[in-house]
């Protein structure tokens, strides 16, 4: 009786167990559902641009504000034809009005290359009080409220510059990736010359080198900036317009040396054969300046530059040094531009100093005098200076890209002694295409070079690689 009774009670405890494990097992699957039927409401709740967020930023997510004027646009757009992408690039060019011919913009041959005209609204309900200035400026400052209202979709950066400003697209997408373009950003640079930031401001992006704003930042900008034109009627300039209203904000210029404003005159070989560690993002008054390759127009030097960009865009003007250890020659490449051979050794510090080839943007002022960026002169023997190879041609394939620089000052009455770089016909430069992380965006390193050992003749070969632990220094 007490065994049946045990029995009994072990069979009913058994029950009971197998009913709560089968409770707990309905409860989990029941919360586990409800789990992820809550993830998928938030997912879908997410705005589309959110969702494309983590997509890497490429062209299509830029929208470009570029102000000209019916009398310049004619012959600027030019430049423009060489860096529009018409297929990938949305914006508008920006005159006051349009001539009577309309043809003068919209030539049916090559209106297809060019970005869309679009006329400026009437500014005259602004006063402008600068004393000898142009009262076009708040005209052309408007254009960024006037861009953001074209009300594009998808836009992560506005870009904005003048009609004489060359962009190289590939290099603004790789600098501008490096920012989250849902805070608040102006990108851009200042002048270089002390002169100009002394007088207008050290925190402004100086509009003909180009500059950048996030979207959000650009969408609240175009909502107050009819009041901040109000204010600052006495400024001469639209860029100081668009720097005082973006300072009443809160917002503080974020400096990128690829862009270039270029407030020098003459021959800038010295500042383009040392350009910063930086991509090259933008080339300004390409027409105040000698042509950057000798015996071409400004146009034709600059469509030559662009043989070399559209090769490899991250390695134009890039600076790499290397020396030959047999004839103590010290050679400067500046690739997709020139090569610079010195004919003894220099320190690598020397070499990274812009040689003044250049002059004053205005003279007479001892502030004029300054640069922002180092700068050494040139040696007072023309015999004494570097040998200069430009770029002649470039051409890529399966075992990487060759750039062929060919010497210019070889008619300089100086000896041909065998252990000078003078006899040298040309230099071939071996590399491969460059395609920075953002990681390495961020800290940029210098890459290596090396003789390569089968130059000889008129012929000298360099390689470029990437750099190990070790040093670029005189063996």
């Amino acid at each position: 009786m007490f065994a049946e009774m045990k029995s009994s009670k072990a069979s009913s405890s058994s029950c009971f167990i197998n009913v709560f494990l089968i409770s707990v097992s309905f409860c989990t699957i029941y919360l586990l559902v409800l789990l992820y039927l809550f993830r998928a409401s938030e997912v879908a709740n997410i705005p589309a641009s959110s969702q494309g967020a983590s997509a890497p930023t490429s062209l299509e997510h830029l929208v470009f504000g570029i102000a000209s004027n019916r009398g310049s646009w004619l012959d600027r757009k030019e430049y423009a034809k060489l860096w529009w992408q018409p297929q990938k690039m949305r914006g508008c060019v920006f005159v006051e009005s349009m001539p009577d011919n309309e043809s003068y913009y919209n030539d049916s041959s090559s209106n297809s290359l060019l970005p869309p005209v679009c006329i400026s609204e009437d500014t005259s309900r602004f006063r402008y009080t600068y004393r000898g200035g142009d009262r076009s400026a708040i005209r052309v400052a408007r254009v960024v409220s006037e861009t953001v209202a074209l009300n594009h979709s998808g836009v992560r950066w506005f870009v904005f510059g003048d009609d004489d400003t060359v962009f190289f697209p590939e290099n603004l997408v790789k600098t501008l990736s490096k920012y989250d373009h849902e805070l608040w950003y102006y990108i851009g640079t200042n002048s270089e010359i002390h002169g100009q930031n002394w007088l207008f401001s050290f925190d402004m992006a100086f509009g003909g080198a180009g500059f950048a704003l996030s979207y959000p930042l650009a969408k609240v900008l175009a909502k107050v900036f009819d009041s901040c034109l109000e204010r600052y009627p006495h400024l001469y300039g639209s860029d100081s317009r668009i720097y005082t209203c973006l300072a009443e904000l809160g917002v503080g210029l974020t400096h990128e040396p690829g862009f270039h404003q270029i407030d020098v005159k003459g021959d800038v070989f010295g500042l383009l054969a040392t350009h910063p560690l930086k991509p090259l993002v933008s080339l300004h008054h390409l027409d105040h300046i000698d042509p950057i390759f000798p015996n071409m127009t400004a146009k034709q030097a600059i469509a030559h530059l662009f043989e070399a960009v559209n090769i490899d865009s991250e390695r134009v003007l890039q600076q790499t040094v290397c020396y030959d250890r047999w004839f103590s020659w010290t050679i400067s490449v500046s690739w997709g531009y020139a090569v610079q051979v010195f004919e003894n050794h220099q320190f690598l510090p020397d070499v990274l100093r812009a040689h003044k080839t250049f002059r004053q943007w205005k003279k007479g002022h001892v502030v004029q005098e300054g640069y922002l960026f180092d700068t050494r002169e040139l040696h007072i023997d023309p015999c004494r200076r570097p040998t200069i190879f430009f770029l002649d041609r470039a051409s890529s394939g399966e075992d990487g890209i060759e750039s062929t620089y060919r010497q210019y000052n070889s008619s300089d009455n100086c000896s041909l002694d065998m252990g000078l770089p003078k006899k040298l016909a040309e230099v071939k430069v071996f590399s491969h295409k460059l395609d920075l992380k953002i990681k390495q965006l961020q800290a940029p390193r210098r890459y290596c070079c090396d003789v390569l050992p089968f130059s000889q003749g008129e012929v000298l070969q360099l390689a470029i690689r990437e750099c190990k632990e070790e040093l670029i220094h005189i063996h």
